[in-house]
């Protein structure tokens, strides 16, 4: 298989020999950065940017704020649906890792004794970039770069495929968007319900959102009603 890649008639381990071997010229610190932020790093990137972007709706306060949480909420469901998918799917494809392939990667984790197709970390970022960018387009751009990025660490440090990551990213987008409906239709009413509670209320509105401008209205109707007093008075 080494071969192939050398004749080039094989572009998925072309383009693994590729991007791994730029650890191969990178500096021992870069690589060691890379381990951390490709294994654990952009997942808890994910993470927290969900939980900013849970931050920001509820102290927005919009009229939407139950469904837009509801979409939040979707999204590390939609991760987690994603992965016990690709269970039977790696049981099925059978894919060895590609350092049991294919001699000269330089393997910047140890350890990985699974399958390869496809790629969880690839999956869940994804999955998650997905979700946000349903409720969120901001958000979502940023998760969506953030899986990116985590797709090409993957094969950088030579545990993946540049298919098996593509495959991921398939994935956690099909589970994220077909599984939309049916989850919203199923989350909203609860965070609904949630909104309304005394206790759990500030899960999905903050408390006070959205009454800043409810509260310069009613300011302005009674100063005008002052005023209308003060005209009928002097008439």
């Amino acid at each position: 298989m080494a071969g192939l890649a050398e004749s080039g008639s094989n572009p998925d381990v072309d383009l693994l020999y590729d991007i791994n071997g730029l650890a191969k010229d990178a500096p021992h610190w870069f690589d060691r950065v890379m381990e951390y932020v490709g294994e654990y790093g952009l997942l808890l990137a994910m993470v927290l940017l969900v939980l900013w972007c849970w931050w920001s709706v509820r102290r927005r306060g919009a009229e939407d704020a139950a469904s837009s949480v509801a979409a939040l909420v979707w999204a590390p469901l939609a991760a987690g649906v994603a992965v016990l998918v690709n269970v039977p799917i790696r049981g099925f494809v059978e894919r060895p890792r590609p350092f049991l392939d294919h001699q000269g990667l330089d393997v910047l984790v140890s350890g990985k004794t699974d399958y390869s197709f496809v790629s969880d970390h690839a999956t869940i970022t994804m999955a998650l970039g997905v979700g946000l960018f349903v409720t969120n387009r901001k958000f979502g751009l940023v998760g969506i770069g953030l899986a990116l990025l985590e797709g090409f660490c993957r094969v950088y440090m030579g545990v993946h495929y540049p298919t098996d990551v593509v495959g991921g990213f398939a994935l956690g987008t099909a589970v994220a968007l077909l599984l939309s409906p049916v989850a919203m239709a199923l989350l909203t009413p609860l965070m609904k319900a949630v909104e309304g509670s005394r206790r759990l209320g500030w899960v999905v509105r903050a408390r006070g959102a959205g009454q800043g401008q409810e509260s310069v209205v009613s300011g302005a109707r009674s100063k005008r009603s002052v005023d209308a007093e003060e005209r009928d008075l002097a008439a």
